[in-house]
């Protein structure tokens, strides 16, 4: 006899929520990081004084993994079946929330990317396009950012489907 009350497949969409959460937002910074990188490696053939300069995308695409591991850990602290109920809304709610951060994760290091690649090439040839090379990747890290706040909200209301 189970003393388990909730749903029993409840926790696979929590857990799959958490690693869609990590998986994504790292494929993300990964896509960000390599195709910038060798943008910078490019550039660094011509410009080597501003490669240190230049690793300002690099830098921007590996923290999109970090909003996934935030989201992932936020997640995996909210399941546990044994303490509290855990029904099929909170499971979904883990869901929407790695899935929102995570996506958003993948499609900001995708611009982080392509950005990163054209920007740093473009301001070694000419170095007044480097402020606005920066503000583009901004707006870029914003997308992430949004994600993580849905992701934030979206995970804060699992646990508000029945009142225990």
């Amino acid at each position: 006899m189970s003393t388990f009350s909730g749903d029993e497949t409840a926790p696979f969409f929590g857990f799959l929520g958490a690693a869609a959460a990590l998986v994504f937002s790292c494929m993300g910074a990964a896509y960000g990081t390599a195709k910038s990188g060798v943008g910078v490696a490019s550039m660094g053939v011509m410009r080597p004084e501003l490669v240190m300069k230049s690793i300002v995308p690099v830098v921007m695409a590996g923290v999109l993994g970090i909003y996934g591991l935030i989201i992932a850990v936020i997640i995996s602290t909210g399941i546990n079946p044994k303490t509290k109920a855990y029904y099929l809304f909170d499971g979904y709610a883990h869901l929407s929330s790695g899935l929102a951060c995570g996506l958003a994760g993948l499609s900001a290091g995708m611009a982080i990317g392509i950005v990163g690649d054209a920007g740093v090439r473009a301001n070694a040839q000419q170095p007044k396009l480097f402020v606005g090379m920066i503000l583009i990747l901004i707006f870029a890290e914003a997308l992430a950012l949004y994600g993580l706040i849905v992701g934030i909200i979206l995970s804060s209301r699992a646990g508000q489907s029945r009142a225990d």
